[in-house]
């Protein structure tokens, strides 16, 4: 299976985040709007004995992590410099970058390779001559309660997402007591 953790965010963002697309010309192809995501961390093929394992990591990283707010705030590609291949939105939020170094020091084996860790939205890939796409301001806020695990199954088509499990953030009461996110949303992928 090739697995990787994600955070979704809300179909208000997802939208506002594919208008920017319009924008592509020539052989940028976009992300599926209900597909545009923030990768914690790409796990790549993973055998099915290791699912449970898998899954115990990202429980473990939830319990040990808070509801957050995320900020989008403009574009840049990678590489930066030369042709570039991926065109994003840049991503802020304290609990990005603790979420996904948790996940790589419970799964250093498939992990490990990861370049280092940079909080983005992937809005298209570039397939062939494509000139640079000019920046794009956004002001967009939203609230970080839960992570996914997810399923990527390639097709002629492109990508096929399937969540396997949702790990919701934890708060803690005045006790020190863990509770769920209130208002917790589901991605829609999950039913």
């Amino acid at each position: 299976m090739r697995l990787f953790y994600a955070v979704f965010p809300p179909r208000t963002v997802q939208r506002a985040l594919a208008e920017a697309q319009r924008m592509l010309r020539g052989n940028w192809k976009p992300v599926r709007e209900d597909q545009i995501h923030l990768t914690l961390g790409f796990l790549g093929d993973v055998p099915d004995t290791e699912l449970a394992r898998v899954r115990a990591a990202g429980r473990e990283a939830a319990r040990a992590s808070g509801p957050f707010t995320a900020q989008v705030r403009g574009t840049g590609f990678f590489p930066n410099e030369g042709r570039p291949r991926v065109w994003f939105a840049r991503a802020e939020g304290d609990g990005f970058e603790p979420l996904a170094l948790a996940l790589r020091e419970a799964l250093p084996e498939f992990l490990e390779g990861e370049r280092a860790f940079k909080a983005h939205l992937t809005l298209a890939r570039r397939k062939g001559p494509a000139p640079r796409v000019a920046p794009v301001v956004f002001d967009l806020e939203f609230p970080v309660e839960a992570f996914a695990l997810v399923e990527s199954r390639l097709t002629p088509k492109g990508p096929q997402y399937t969540v396997l499990d949702t790990f919701s953030l934890k708060e803690r009461d005045e006790r020190g007591k863990q509770r769920t996110a209130k208002g917790l949303a589901k991605h829609p992928q999950a039913d």
